[in-house]
């Protein structure tokens, strides 16, 4: 099983992967500058290379990349569209001179100006940034709760801005299990994951999904309330996780954890998923 989780990059980015190996994590999630800020620090070279050394030491693949909060690129706002643009085109740089293999950021929400201008506003900020940017790492775009304007709460809102882009081929998905629980699908339930997988597959394809965040729910089925919980403590249940990381159709797919606790010396959500995988 790929399984992996977010864990910090306090004190150097190559610090990372000695803390998801630590907790038995054969992939990992981090984020390469502060979530919560514009503001990015100069990485030097060097650091890049004890990036790599301590990647190939951990034996950590793939590499996947969480993109800061702030970053809207469906504003109508055109000071932040554009302070979005120049900060994913940033984090996708730095993701290709990591050698990360995924880059995951939120759609982003409309905040009133539509739904449709909205899709179009992501499509083109993506078309002006690979236009920019070359790079082998992939940009994934992750499922919404669907609070308020947030757009990607359905996989056909995902698809439409996919259909816009020129370079499609470099853009993915990500499905955050929290999320399509309290969008749409009961995932409590074995059909409500049978939905989900037949709709991803009929409206996206399978091929497309490329992260599965794993993630319980401290609310209900449809409440568009975004707040995770750890595996089995929530309302989805472990009997849940069990049916999604053994399903044929998703057992090879790269699982990471969002779940609290992000740097323990052992994590309990790791080794119950491990429990529940079967052979």
């Amino acid at each position: 099983m790929i399984l992996g989780k977010h864990v910090s990059i306090a004190g150097g980015l190559d610090k990372s992967f000695q803390r998801a190996a630590d907790i038995g994590c054969n992939t990992m999630q981090i984020f390469v500058k502060n979530p919560r800020g514009w503001k990015m620090r100069e990485v030097e070279q060097a650091e890049i290379e004890r990036f790599k050394k301590a990647r190939q030491k951990h034996k950590i693949n793939p590499v996947v990349v969480h993109a800061a909060y702030l970053i809207n690129l469906a504003s109508p706002k055109k000071d932040l569209w554009e302070k979005s643009i120049s900060a994913l085109k940033s984090e996708y740089q730095r993701c290709d001179r990591l050698g990360a293999e995924y880059l995951i950021f939120h759609p982003g929400s409309h905040t009133g100006s539509g739904l449709e201008n909205g899709i179009q506003k992501i499509a083109r900020a993506l078309n002006i940034i690979f236009a920019e940017v070359e790079s082998e790492t992939m940009i994934l775009l992750e499922n919404t709760a669907g609070a308020g304007t947030s757009i990607g709460e359905g996989f056909s809102q995902l698809k439409a801005i996919i259909d816009q882009v020129d370079q499609s081929n470099r853009l993915g998905v990500c499905i955050d299990s929290c999320h399509a629980f309290t969008a749409h699908y009961n995932l409590a339930e074995k059909n409500g994951l049978e939905e989900l997988i037949s709709d991803f597959d009929n409206i996206l394809g399978l091929e497309q999904l490329k992260v599965f965040h794993l993630n319980d729910s401290k609310f209900d089925c449809c409440t568009n309330k975004d707040e995770h919980a750890h595996i089995g403590e929530g309302k989805i249940g472990s009997k849940a996780f069990k049916r999604i990381i053994n399903h044929s159709k998703l057992r090879d797919k790269v699982f990471i954890l969002e779940t609290p606790w992000f740097d323990k010396e052992k994590d309990d959500d790791v080794i119950l998923l491990k429990k529940l995988r079967e052979d």
